[in-house]
C-alpha cells in the first residue's frame, strides 16, 4: 500500500503553498488554518498571515487585534487566540525554536494529536500518524473498519492502522509524503459522495470496493438536532461614526467586533421588541444573513435605529467607531457583512438605483 501510494502523491499532489516548506511553523499555521475550513478558502489566508507574521517571534509579540483581523473570516477564532498563546510559550520556553519532540508539541495551546502528528511527520520526517476526517474515511474503507470512527474501539484501530503505515513509509525516510497521500487521497479521490474508484492507487486492497460497501464506510454519525434561531442588529450612526461593541472573553466569537444585537423570537412581528435602548428609525431590515455556529442556524436580520430618549446618559453600550475604523477592526462574520451591506447603501450605484 505504502509503495503504491507516495508515487501516486507525488503524480497528482495540488501544489499548496504550504507544500513548498519544511518549515514547522508555516506548517503548523496552515493546519490550524484547515481544521473545519476548506484548502480553498485557507489558500490566501495562509499567504497573507505569512507575509504579516513571517515566524513565531513574529506571532507572539503581534498585537491580539492584528491576530483576530489576518483570520477574520475563517471563524471558530479560538484557534487563532491558541496559536498566538502557543507562539509565546515557544518563544519563553524553547527559545523561539519550534520544539521538535512530538511530546513538546502536542502540549502546546490548541495542538491536538493530529496537528503535532502531521507538523512532525511531515517538518520533521518523524514516524507519528494521522488522523482527520479524510484518513478516517481512506482507512475505514480500506482495512473495513465497522463502527463510529470516533467512538473509542473503532478510533483506536484507526490511529493503530495510520501508525503501522506511517512507520512503514518511515523505511524511506517518506513518513510526511505518506501522511500528506493519504489526506489527499480522502480529498480527491477516496471523497464522502462519489468515490472515483477506478482511479484509486489502492483499489485492490480495498475491503470497501471488495465487499460493495463503499456508501456505508465508514459509519455516518448520528446528526445532532439542528437549532433555529434568530437575532436583530441595531445599527446606529451618530456625527459620521457608528455604535459597535466586542465581544467579551470567554464568549462565542470572543474579543471580535458587533453591532449591538438581540436574541428574538423567531415568529415575533416587531424586532424592536427587545431592543431596549434602541429604536427602530426604519421597519424593514437593510440586511439579513444566515450563518451557522455548530448546530446553531441562525437568522441576523440588521436595522437602523437610533438610541432611546431614555437610555441612560453617558452609559453608551458600546463604542463609537467611523466607517473607516470599522474596516480594520476584526468583526464577526455575519456582522462583517452588515458593514459590507453599509458600504453598498454608499456606492454610487445603489444612489442612482434609489434616485
Amino acid at each position: 500500500m505504502v509503495r503504491r501510494l507516495l508515487p501516486w502523491f507525488g503524480a497528482n499532489a495540488r501544489d499548496l503553498p504550504w507544500r513548498r516548506t519544511r518549515d514547522p511553523y508555516a506548517i503548523w499555521i496552515s493546519e490550524i488554518m484547515l481544521q473545519q475550513t476548506q484548502v480553498k478558502t485557507v489558500v490566501a489566508y495562509w499567504e497573507r498571515w505569512m507575509r504579516a507574521l513571517p515566524d513565531v517571534a513574529a506571532l507572539a509579540r503581534a498585537k491580539p487585534a492584528r491576530v483576530h483581523k489576518l483570520w477574520e473570516g475563517l471563524g471558530y477564532y479560538a484557534r487563532a487566540r491558541n496559536a498566538q498563546a502557543a507562539a509565546k510559550i515557544i518563544v519563553d520556553k524553547h527559545g523561539g525554536e519550534f520544539p521538535k519532540a512530538f511530546e513538546e508539541v502536542l502540549a502546546l495551546p490548541g495542538v491536538g494529536r493530529y496537528t503535532a502528528g502531521a507538523i512532525c511527520s511531515i517538518a520533521y520526517g518523524q514516524a507519528k500518524a494521522i488522523l482527520d476526517g479524510n484518513v478516517i474515511r481512506v482507512l475505514s474503507r480500506l482495512f473495513g473498519v465497522a463502527g463510529d470512527p470516533r467512538g473509542k474501539e473503532a478510533n483506536a484501530r484507526l490511529w493503530g492502522l495510520a501508525q503501522e503505515l506511517v512507520s512503514t513509509a518511515a523505511e524511506t525516510e517518506e513518513c510526511g509524503r505518506l501522511n500528506e497521500g493519504l489526506m489527499e487521497l480522502g480529498a480527491l479521490v477516496c471523497t464522502p459522495g462519489e468515490p472515483r474508484c477506478p482511479e484509486c492507487p489502492v483499489r485492490t486492497l480495498c475491503f470497501a470496493r471488495k465487499t460493495k460497501r463503499v456508501g456505508e464506510l465508514p459509519m455516518a454519525r448520528v446528526a445532532g438536532q439542528v437549532i433555529q434561531r434568530r437575532c436583530a442588529a441595531f445599527v446606529v450612526k451618530k456625527e459620521g461614526r457608528f455604535l459597535v461593541r466586542q465581544r467579551p472573553a470567554g464568549a462565542v466569537n470572543a474579543h471580535l467586533w458587533e453591532f449591538p444585537n438581540v436574541e428574538i423570537a423567531a415568529k415575533e412581528k416587531n424586532p424592536a421588541a427587545g431592543a431596549g435602548e434602541f429604536v427602530l428609525t426604519e421597519k424593514e431590515s437593510f440586511c439579513r444573513v444566515r450563518h451557522s455556529i455548530t448546530r446553531y442556524r441562525i437568522l441576523l436580520e440588521a436595522y437602523h435605529a437610533k438610541l432611546s430618549t431614555e437610555a441612560p446618559r453617558g452609559n453608551v453600550p458600546g463604542v463609537w467607531r467611523t466607517a473607516g475604523q470599522l474596516d480594520r477592526l476584526a468583526f464577526a462574520g455575519a456582522h462583517r457583512k452588515i458593514v459590507a451591506a453599509l458600504k453598498a447603501e454608499k456606492s454610487p450605484e445603489k444612489r442612482s438605483n434609489a434616485a
